[in-house]
């Protein structure tokens, strides 16, 4: 019998609209994606590229647009040995096509309808969807608290600073706190050390939050851990990871 699949899960093409750096080592790229029928904050969808001898690479990446967006706008950070990652980064241009498919998952989503409170844990890129789930919050109008804890390398490698600061100096029920783990600039005020249990009891909200916790392995499994251990609920902590996959 041939395999049935979902409409979500066929491969289209979208079309690249719009490029620019993140960060110095990541670039956002905005799509247009015919017939694409909406997705959920925290969702995520596969891309493809095919070599002239047609070797195939696939790789997943979070959406960072809202639900009310129009366009799918997608963060890749280049790794120097990857795959996929320096073409995205280095090659993609404006009116290229590009093979996706999704939106992927459900159990790391957030709607309004959901409620809160909120505490958002991110490491790196792992931002992106997290992002997703900011900009729905303000978009539906949601005056549920939330915090957000950003881990990062540098203030120059902080995916979506400004609009992070932005969002947070206009919505007095969204708190954003940042931790530069390597270099720091000489004003710096917040954290500069590896997320840990007492910055995570620092930060949290006290209620017991919904958390959403999105990053390299090895802080993902940390936090949660650390969150367990002050008490959280481990039914209210939902956690995705990304490692090594040649980018």
């Amino acid at each position: 019998m041939a395999e049935i699949r979902h409409p979500r899960l066929a491969w289209q093409f979208g079309e690249v609209v719009e490029t620019h750096p993140a960060t110095p080592r990541a670039k956002s790229l905005l799509l247009d994606v015919p017939g694409w029928e909406g997705h959920k904050a925290g969702q995520h969808v596969d891309i493809r590229l095919t070599a002239e001898d047609g070797y195939q690479a696939q790789r997943s990446y979070s959406i960072a647009s809202a639900p009310e967006d129009n366009r799918v706008e997608l963060v890749v950070e280049r790794l120097d040995d990857g795959e996929v990652s320096p073409y995205l980064t280095d090659e993609l241009r404006p009116g290229d096509k590009l093979e996706l498919r999704g939106p992927i998952g459900g159990w790391f989503a957030w709607e309004a309808k959901d409620g809160g409170p909120l505490f958002f844990v991110a490491g790196g890129s792992g931002i992106a969807p997290l992002m997703a789930m900011i900009r729905h919050r303000a978009a539906a109008g949601s005056d549920v608290s939330c915090h957000l804890l950003y881990s990062s390398r540098s203030r120059e490698e902080t995916i979506f600073a400004e609009e992070l600061d932005q969002l947070a100096a206009s919505d007095g029920s969204l708190q954003v706190f940042h931790t530069l783990t390597r270099s720091q600039p000489p004003d710096w005020t917040g954290y500069a050390r590896r997320i840990d249990r007492v910055m995570l009891a620092e930060v949290s909200p006290e209620e017991n939050p919904l958390a959403f916790v999105c990053g390299p392995t090895p802080l993902v499994e940390s936090v949660a851990t650390e969150l367990v251990g002050l008490g959280h609920d481990a039914r209210r902590i939902k956690t995705e990871r990304f490692g090594p996959t040649g980018g």
